[in-house]
């Protein structure tokens, strides 16, 4: 009886020092959760092994909601900048237009012709066209078209954009059937800007590779062997008017963003490069 007694007793005392450890375990979860939001990092993924059933579902469900949170706090940045873009090229535009207007009409002047004020109009002139052709190109930030969503075999979208850029030496691992819901435009213009700023970093080579695929959503990684993204850099990749090219425009990859973002999916920068190569784009796509 005394035996029996003392298995039982060592039998709950396992059992509470197991229960004890298990939640442990769930409050440094939480803690890491709640470290990963104050940082502002969404990607957050934890593991749902040990859990009961209740608990494995509780957690899917906030490793889900992180995505959630990721995608309306990368769609509100891009509202922003769309709201401002619109402004500042509004009012640049309204300055610049008579600028180059005046300037061009006295340029056509017989008593301007051949006098030192030519000079100086012709560079008033010169750079006011450039900012006005600058500034448009900004405009397209805000007048994107509403993205009209069809069927699209991701292969041989990849494969047309390939041709494009026969520079650089391809490789895809995608599977030829595989289709995702997207703005064909939109997609390929999205494409075809990693692989030109591919190119500006000086890369040879790019493989594209599936990286996630699960039940309505599948994600792949566009990797290039140029320039590595300096850490410092990182975080403003996706501003508009952020470049660190001499000639850059700073509108190609926040572009990009925000064309996928418009079809409901997502384009980011991987936080470790795929192995062998210095940058990796992630892309993430809508899929039957």
């Amino acid at each position: 009886m005394i035996i029996g007694y003392i298995i039982i007793g060592i039998g709950c005392l396992a059992l509470m020092i197991a229960f004890v450890r298990h939640q442990q375990r769930l409050r440094q979860r939480a803690r890491l959760m709640q470290e990963a939001i104050r940082n502002r990092d969404f990607t957050f993924r934890m593991p749902t092994d040990g859990m009961f059933f209740g608990e494995r579902a509780m957690q899917e469900t906030l490793n889900r909601l992180g995505d959630t949170i990721r995608q309306q706090v990368n769609l509100s940045e891009v509202e922003s900048w769309e709201r401002l873009t619109r402004v500042l090229t509004h009012e640049i535009m309204n300055a610049t237009a008579p600028i180059t207007s005046i300037s061009q009409s006295l340029l056509g002047r017989d008593d301007v012709k051949g006098t030192p004020l030519e000079n100086g109009i012709q560079a008033i002139y010169d750079t006011s066209s450039h900012l006005s052709s600058f500034v448009a190109n900004y405009r397209k930030m805000s007048e994107l078209e509403k993205p009209v969503v069809s069927d699209v075999l991701l292969r041989e979208m990849i494969d047309d954009t390939r041709r494009s850029y026969p520079q650089l030496t391809w490789e895809s691992d995608i599977p030829a059937d595989l289709t995702v819901q997207a703005d064909a435009g939109m997609l390929r213009q999205v494409l075809m800007n990693l692989a030109k700023n591919a190119m500006e970093a000086g890369a040879k080579h790019i493989i594209i590779s599936l990286a996630d695929r699960d039940a309505d959503s599948t994600t792949v990684s566009i990797s290039n062997d140029g320039m590595p993204i300096p850490a410092e850099n990182r975080q403003s990749l996706f501003v508009p008017f952020f470049t660190t090219k001499r000639r850059g425009s700073g509108i190609g990859l926040s572009l990009a963003r925000r064309m996928m973002i418009q079809q409901g999916g997502m384009l980011e920068l991987a936080e470790q490069p795929r192995c062998g190569y210095h940058v990796t784009f992630l892309l993430k796509m809508h899929c039957l």
